[in-house]
């Protein structure tokens, strides 16, 4: 038997201060349910794991002395987990009171349900479309780009993000965000943990996937809230992050997508994908280097 109803994961890198309201945040809740932290720091340079060990001594601290990326850093915690079920969690969000109990009561009531999600507000407490339809290519050409901002309210982009759905009312759905989910453990045992090859972005969405693959259910708690900051260690490395963005988006595509086509259509499907990419991602790196150098012009 597992020592623990769950466990909750977080990789962290260079968020000491976010971290520190994470693990509070979790401090007091404990009473919510039997489970265990685990804090997987990837080689911190500002003091996280001394912080985590001075100011949390009940959280299992994993001190690497390398940088595993957020999947290497997430799969190393839940796969040495001494929980059920496994409830990775970023370290920039903040866990309001009921959430672990409401996410393990609901799971554990619901056998046909692999991953449930609670809903993410952003710190000013307004939503954040953290549960989505899958990714398609036509919603990646109006998503965050020119074409998007010439017509903001698109129906791509709005089906993609649900922003047709009120978020107010439980919902099965197809992904949800990695920041914040728990998973069945009989699921995870069965498809495993995230993909390695996604490193980062990604993991999530293909994890959703793999889920209903197998016939359960990914469902949307909307009265279960978690605070979360979006991005506070991938800001620290913009352009790399937004190259590793897209070529998970291009390997999500490749893996599950593409073997759904017609065979002969497959390496046409590809090298549109992997150009479209390629140019959005381009186009995101240039548009950064232009701002830098607005910023240091007017400096």
């Amino acid at each position: 038997m597992p020592d623990f109803d769950l466990s909750i994961t977080i990789c962290s890198w260079n968020t000491i201060d976010d971290l520190r309201l994470c693990l509070d945040s979790l401090t007091k809740v404990r009473d919510e349910a039997n489970f265990e932290v685990i804090v997987v720091d990837n080689n911190s340079e500002d003091g996280s794991p001394f912080m985590v060990e001075q100011e949390f001594p009940w959280v299992r601290l994993v001190n690497m002395t390398q940088n595993l990326g957020f999947v290497g850093g997430q799969n190393y915690a839940m796969s040495n987990r001494k929980g059920h079920h496994a409830l990775p969690l970023n370290s920039d969000t903040i866990v309001h009171p009921g959430a672990i109990k409401g996410l393990l009561d609901y799971l554990e009531n619901n056998p046909d349900v692999g991953i449930v999600a609670p809903k993410l507000l952003n710190p000013d407490g307004s939503l954040q479309f953290s549960c989505r339809r899958f990714p398609n290519p036509v919603a990646a050409l109006f998503r965050n780009t020119f074409i998007g901002r010439l017509f903001p309210n698109n129906r791509f982009t709005r089906e993609y993000l649900m922003q047709d759905f009120e978020h107010n009312v439980p919902k099965e759905v197809d992904w949800v965000s990695g920041a914040a989910f728990l998973a069945r453990g009989e699921l995870l045992a069965e498809i495993g943990l995230f993909d390695s090859e996604f490193i980062m972005y990604c993991e999530d969405v293909d994890l959703c996937f793999q889920t209903w693959k197998v016939g359960k259910k990914v469902v949307y708690l909307p009265h279960l809230t978690i605070t979360h900051a979006i991005g506070r260690s991938t800001d620290k490395a913009p352009n790399r992050m937004i190259g590793r963005f897209h070529k998970s988006m291009f390997r999500f595509y490749r893996k599950n997508m593409v073997p759904q086509m017609n065979p002969i259509a497959r390496p046409f499907a590809l090298l549109m994908a992997a150009s479209a990419l390629s140019a959005r991602a381009s186009i995101f790196i240039l548009s950064n280097k232009v701002d830098i150098l607005k910023r240091k012009l007017k400096s």
